[in-house]
């Protein structure tokens, strides 16, 4: 039997309206009521995710939330933090370098929250869909040893494609890489992914692998996809999704995340 499920966000537990459908939030209620996790796994900071928490009552000591894709996990009341792995300013002067080079946009998180030395469409819609404020600095006040959650180049999908082409093949060996939207890719510690930072709640729960389900529609769901017991895809995945998932569900706009709840989770 199944006892923690990981839910990505955007594209999977939410619509296109970014809201959570009534038949999802009546799943939810009810496999917690019989003792399951539920927990919210996703590429936001922890301010883009308390509106959801509080909406679905997943606030209590009993409740745990993974934000940017599993580089912090950490209880859903206190805060208190169970598994960090983080950057450096040392990391965000390269990537900010290879952004220049490569001439696309760049934006990080740090203990003052969303930063850029140039703002761009895509910064001020980070801002936007996670309700905090984007600060416009110039980089080369960031300290070397400063800690950075993540660093993110944004920019048009066709522009951050050929971006990515011309990445130097060391980024990925410095990194976790993963593509979030067409226009985000993100970069984290190496140890960093959501495949990590569910089998770290997993280990702290006790929980087995083969209990866990984990569920995703986009590119920085497939580390978790791949570690779960039942990794699922969202009926709206991107393919490559799809192809590594054991199962595909309905998608989120057909209440995709309810229909597995209800199929594997319930009794």
């Amino acid at each position: 039997m199944y006892k923690l499920i990981a839910l990505d966000m955007d594209g999977t537990l939410l619509t296109e309206d970014k809201i959570v459908s009534e038949r999802t939030k009546k799943a939810i209620e009810n496999a917690r009521s019989q003792g399951k996790y539920v927990v919210l796994c996703s590429g936001r900071p922890i301010e883009g995710i308390n509106r959801y928490l509080e909406e679905l009552g997943m606030t209590s000591e009993e409740d745990y939330v993974i934000s940017f894709n599993g580089a912090i996990v950490q209880h859903a009341k206190s805060r208190e933090v169970i598994s960090r792995n983080t950057l450096t300013g040392k990391d965000l002067h390269y990537l900010y370098n290879i952004s220049k080079e490569l001439g696309v946009n760049i934006h990080a998180f740090s203990k003052d929250g969303c930063i850029t030395p140039k703002m761009s469409t895509y910064s001020e819609h980070e801002g936007k869909i996670n309700g905090i404020p984007v600060l416009e600095i110039d980089y080369n006040i960031v300290s070397d040893d400063e800690e950075i959650v993540k660093i993110m180049l944004v920019d048009e999908e066709e522009i951050l494609d050929e971006a990515i082409k011309k990445l130097p093949q060391e980024v990925y060996e410095k990194y976790t890489v993963v593509r979030s939207a067409p226009f985000f890719t993100e970069y984290l510690s190496k140890y960093a992914n959501k495949g990590t930072g569910v089998e770290m709640l997993a280990k702290h729960l006790g929980i087995k692998r083969d209990e866990v389900i984990c569920v995703g529609d986009a590119g920085n769901d497939i580390h978790m996809i791949e570690y779960a017991g039942l990794g699922v895809a969202m009926g709206n995945a991107f393919p490559e999704v799809k192809k590594i998932a054991d199962y595909t569900t309905a998608s989120n706009e057909d209440d995709g995340v309810a229909e597995v709840i209800e199929k594997f989770m319930l009794k």
